[in-house]
């Protein structure tokens, strides 16, 4: 027996793209109902069992370890390698799927039909606003598609689908295996079909008997009001296009929020710093703050200490699925302080410290630490 390997046509370190994708190529170039050549059906064999050992992760690293004695069953002097059996979950498992489906005379066949399309995912970067308050976004995505020209059959016109020679149309094969308690039967998904029971005889020139295209196309994607970053939206039908007439697969949109510069989100609840001066924080005061309603009026109680936090009710994000109920925008509040005082303003300030009552006279007053 040749490496399983060099059979497929790939490097030891394939990954199982590459695995299937070989498989494939050489399985309708040698597949006995379209190469009539002699040798042909039994290269065809050494494909399938090469692909059926090195597509499992399991039963690949025992060949790469062993090589064909790690997988055929049985070691030297009729024994098995007890490495093959596995665990006992994989004995019985084994016992009974081989009693089960097409095992028997007689038996029912089960067939697994075409393979449903896979799911993809799409990451999109959004704004902050954009976030808070939703809207539609226009993506643009690749995904497969049924193929127009053979409408998902993978048969070129005028030929059709023809049963599989290697499982007669069960769309499964069995595997004798050799055990201390026996040899037992294992029931597998044909390689040839995938487990379909038919290939493509003559394949279709634009897909290559896939019945599927990849295809660009422009989605617009509606994003509802309080998304936050690791949100996932659901687009039914939109993944990959399944085989043969088979549901397509989803596509799953996970959003990223970018950063604003002002404002700053936990939850439903928008935070912000508010820089006020040390008169307006003495006094007190109404400012047009921003949210991300636009300008806002918001009234500063006088004596505010540096650190308050104050809070403008439901002009935080909206609770998705209910945009009606909001959070609220807290701005904590920082006093700024002049660096710099003309003669003026000293003179008044000194004269305010020395009549202040809440506060010692002297160098430890309101504002002789400050400005002496």
């Amino acid at each position: 027996m040749a490496d399983y390997y060099q059979l497929l046509g790939v490097s030891r370190d394939a990954d199982a793209d590459t695995l299937k994708r070989a498989y494939r190529r050489l399985a309708r170039q040698y597949h006995p109902d379209v190469n009539k050549e002699p040798g042909a059906e039994d290269r065809f064999k050494e494909i399938g069992r090469a692909y059926e050992v090195l597509g499992d992760p399991q039963t690949r690293a025992r060949y790469d370890q062993f090589g064909e004695a790690g997988v055929s069953g049985a070691a030297g002097g009729g024994m098995p390698d007890m490495g093959d059996m596995g665990g006992f979950a994989d004995l019985f498992e084994t016992f009974f799927s081989g009693f089960g489906g097409a095992a028997g005379p007689g038996g029912p066949r089960q067939q697994r039909g075409p393979r449903q399309g896979d799911d993809l995912r799409f990451d999109l970067n959004i704004s902050f606003r954009d976030a808070v308050f939703g809207g539609e976004k226009e993506i643009q995505i690749r995904h497969l598609e049924t193929c127009g020209t053979c409408k998902g059959s993978g048969a070129k016109a005028g030929s059709g689908p023809v049963t599989c020679s290697t499982c007669g149309g069960a769309g499964q094969v069995r595997r004798a295996t050799r055990t201390p308690f026996g040899t037992f039967t294992q029931v597998a998904p044909c390689p040839a079909c995938e487990g379909t029971g038919q290939v493509i005889a003559d394949p279709c020139p634009d897909c290559g008997g896939q019945g599927v295209q990849q295809v660009r196309k422009k989605l617009r994607v509606n994003v509802p009001a309080g998304v936050d970053s690791g949100t996932r939206l659901r687009v039914n039908g939109e993944g990959n296009a399944g085989q043969r007439g088979a549901s397509a697969g989803d596509l799953y949109v996970v959003l990223f929020v970018q950063a604003d510069p002002k404002f700053r989100r936990d939850g439903i609840t928008i935070h912000s710093e508010l820089s006020i001066s040390y008169l307006q924080g003495i006094l007190g005061d109404k400012m047009q703050v921003d949210t991300v309603d636009g300008p806002v009026e918001l009234p500063i109680p006088a004596g505010i200490q540096p650190g308050a936090v104050l809070t403008l009710k439901d002009h935080g994000v909206p609770r998705l699925g209910n945009p009606v109920a909001r959070g609220n925008h807290l701005f904590t509040v920082k006093v700024h302080l002049p660096q710099k005082l003309d003669s003026r303003e000293r003179e008044l300030l000194q004269e305010l410290a020395s009549i202040s009552t809440t506060h010692p006279k002297g160098k430890g007053g309101l504002f002789g630490g400050l400005f002496s």
